[in-house]
């Protein structure tokens, strides 16, 4: 699918953003979706005797705020297929804000797929989380 086919396609380097701020109530609800009770997310007690000193949220809430931001971008008729090199690189507590910024890196016609960077930082800048999303046309 080239730029031709696809003239919405917005041009390399654009982004879209989406601001969120970590509640209590946002692990909760995580964790009775997923089942993933683990005490680092629901026990502050427990946390408080380690090294993040606190609850910290789950690293898959993160991927659904990605999930999330590459909604706001229309990429044609495409779905994620996934995303590669996905790293939780620093603790996210909970009354944290998280912004996270999905960026258009590249497309590939012959393959048909898009990629973005995806990048979420907290209220001081500090990056969180990071991933590749790959997107396939399916239209």
């Amino acid at each position: 699918m080239s730029r031709d086919e696809n003239p919405e396609l917005p041009p390399i380097g654009a982004s879209v953003s989406l601001t969120r701020t970590v509640s209590e109530s946002d692990v909760y609800l995580y964790a009775g979706i997923t089942g993933d009770f683990s005490p680092n997310h629901v026990d502050e007690v427990y946390m408080a005797g380690g090294r993040y000193g606190h609850r910290i949220a789950h690293g898959t809430l993160l991927a659904g705020f990605m999930s999330a931001a590459s909604a706001k971008m229309y990429l044609g008729r495409t779905v994620s297929l996934g995303y590669d090199k996905m790293r939780f690189v620093a603790p996210v507590f909970l009354g944290d804000t998280i912004t996270t910024t999905y960026t258009l890196a590249r497309v590939d016609p012959e393959k048909r797929r898009v990629y973005a960077d995806v990048s979420c930082k907290n209220q001081d800048g500090t990056t969180v989380a990071a991933a590749t999303n790959v997107r396939a046309w399916v239209g």
